[in-house]
């Protein structure tokens, strides 16, 4: 049993998969309390494996699952990524902030460290690598991403209900950005779409 905050279809936002349909599984629960953070973790419906699976099958056409939440790495194991496979035929992708060990047996790894934040810091990375690092930029230094392999690098502004502070959040991603082309700029294009 696992409790779900949300199960929904809808395009992939940010990040190098922007655009792409895929069907979200977001858990409730997270071990860090990011202050910017947009799940309410106190809230969910606890479903079985069977559960999520028959509302994931809702959603035929969608290539891709995406197991974000809260942390879905506390929730998720090696079997559980290898039933969602074989009962929906669909690619596992998981978005994580790293504190935790992952399956071997996922898809597509987006790795989003929240170490520079407060509220982010309180357990180390013990993920090294990933197909994709997102990093949510509010100026912090930008060296020690580096110790990560990734194979994709993205930035993305730090996204506040402050206009004044969402502003500067983008023009220093940017600049980010132009300054070291290692770095590709990821916007969160659900919030301009006005989806989820």
């Amino acid at each position: 049993m696992k409790r779900i905050n949300e199960i929904f279809h809808s395009l992939q936002g940010e990040g190098y998969n922007t655009g792409t349909a895929a069907v979200f599984v977001r858990f409730s629960g997270c071990n860090l309390q990011c202050h910017f953070c947009d799940t309410p973790h106190h809230s969910g419906t606890v479903m079985s494996e069977k559960q999520i699976i028959e509302e994931i099958l809702q959603y035929p056409l969608a290539p891709l699952i995406v197991l974000t939440g809260g942390e879905p790495s506390l929730f998720i194991d090696h079997d559980f990524v290898a039933l969602l496979k074989r009962y929906t035929g669909k690619l596992v992708a998981i978005e994580t902030n790293g504190t935790n060990p992952l399956p071997d047996n996922l898809d597509w790894v987006t790795l989003s460290p929240k170490g520079a934040y407060r509220g982010g810091d309180t357990f180390p990375l013990v993920i090294d690598h990933c197909d994709e690092l997102k990093v949510v930029y509010t100026g912090q230094p930008l060296a020690p991403y580096f110790d990560i392999r990734a194979t994709h690098r993205f930035l993305q502004p730090c996204y506040c209900d402050d206009a004044a502070a969402r502003q500067q959040n983008i023009e220093a991603t940017i600049k980010a950005v132009l300054d070291d082309p290692r770095w590709r700029l990821s916007i969160q294009t659900h919030r301009l779409l006005g989806i989820r």
